[in-house]
C-alpha cells in the first residue's frame, strides 16, 4: 500500500508537469531494503499498576497490528523491517512510553530497491493506559477490546483501517478521537468503548462506524467527513438521535428510523446515542444490525 501511495503521487505530479509544459528537476531518495530483522519490543507494567500510562505508537508507513493479551507486561509483540532506518525505538518515561519508528527522512521521491516490508505486531495488558496512534500511510488491524483505555486518539494519513471493540472496555473512557485524511476505515463495537465522546474527522474516503456492544452510557458522537461515503450502523432497539447537515449529499435510512426534517430518529430504551454529522459531499446510510 505504501508503494501503491508513492506511484500514485509520482504519477500525478508526472501528469501535472506535462500538462503545464515545465521541467522540473527533482531529487530522489533511494530506499535500500536488506535483510529482514525481526525485533521484540517489551514495555513492562509499572510499579503502580492503577497508575494511568500515556502510550504513544509513532509511525510512518507499513502495517500495525494490535491486540489484548500481554499477560505479563504492558507492551509486547515484534517489529519486522527490512530498511534499517525502519528500527523502532522504546521511549519509557515516568508515566509515559512511546513507540516510534526510526529517523527516516525522504528528500524528493523515494526509489524502491526490492520490496519494503515494516510490520510491528503488539499485543497490549490490562492496566489502565491513554492511547494515541499517529501514522501516515498504512494498513492498520486494532483490536482494542477488553482493554483498559481512558483515553483513545488516532490520527493517520491515507489509510485502511478496521478497528474493532470486541469486548467492552474494562474502564470508563472519556475521548475517542479518530481524525484521518483518505482512507478507508470500518470501527465496530463502538457501544463497547464506554465512551462518552466520540470525535471522527475525515477527508474523501469510505467510512463505517458501528455502534454495536453494551451501551452503558449516553453517548455524543461529531462526525465532519469530505467528501465521503458513511455508514452509520445501530443496533434496533437502541435510542439513537442523528442530525444531519450536507447541502451535497444524499441520505439513505432503513429499519426502525423515522425523519423529522433533517433529524433521523431511533425509539429505544437505556442509554441514548446523539450524532451529528457534517458532510462536504457525499453520502450518509443509517442501518440497524
Amino acid at each position: 500500500m505504501y508503494r501503491k501511495s508513492i506511484l500514485a503521487a509520482v504519477l500525478a505530479l508526472a501528469l501535472a508537469t506535462m500538462a503545464c509544459g515545465v521541467n522540473i528537476n527533482i531529487p530522489t531518495t533511494e530506499i535500500k531494503t536488506g535483510p529482514t530483522q525481526t525485533d521484540t519490543i517489551s514495555v513492562p507494567l509499572p510499579d503502580d499498576q492503577e497508575k494511568v500510562t500515556n502510550v504513544t505508537l509513532a509511525f510512518g508507513a507499513g502495517e500495525i497490528n494490535l491486540n489484548p493479551g500481554a499477560e505479563d507486561g504492558l507492551i509486547s509483540g515484534t517489529a519486522t523491517y527490512n530498511v534499517e532506518d525502519f528500527k523502532p525505538e522504546v521511549t519509557i518515561n515516568d508515566d509515559a512510553v512511546r513507540i516510534e519508528q526510526g529517523d527516516f527522512n525522504i528528500s524528493g521521491i523515494p526509489s524502491f530497491e526490492g520490496n519494503v516490508k515494516n510490520t510491528w505486531d503488539l499485543t497490549f495488558g490490562t492496566a489502565p493506559m491513554n492511547l494515541t496512534i499517529s501514522a501516515g500511510a498504512y494498513v492498520g488491524k486494532f483490536e482494542l477490546g477488553g482493554l483498559a483505555l481512558q483515553e483513545v486518539s488516532v490520527s493517520d494519513g491515507a489509510s485502511d483501517v478496521n478497528l474493532s471493540f470486541s469486548e467492552p472496555n474494562l474502564t470508563e473512557m472519556d475521548t475517542f478521537t479518530y481524525e484521518t485524511g483518505a482512507s478507508d476505515v470500518t470501527i465496530t463495537g463502538l457501544a463497547n468503548a464506554n465512551v462518552d465522546d466520540v470525535i471522527f474527522k475525515s477527508g474523501a474516503g469510505s467510512y463505517t462506524l458501528d455502534f454495536t456492544g453494551e451501551l452503558q452510557q449516553d453517548m455524543t458522537v461529531s462526525v465532519e467527513s469530505g467528501i465521503s461515503s458513511i455508514t452509520i450502523i445501530i443496533p434496533e432497539g437502541v435510542s439513537a438521535e442523528v442530525t444531519f447537515e450536507g447541502a451535497l449529499s444524499d441520505v439513505n435510512y432503513s429499519g426502525a428510523w423515522e425523519k423529522n426534517n433533517n433529524q433521523y430518529i431511533q425509539t429505544g430504551s437505556g442509554p441514548t446515542i446523539t450524532i451529528k454529522v457534517t458532510i462536504g459531499a457525499g453520502n450518509l446510510s443509517l442501518q440497524n444490525k
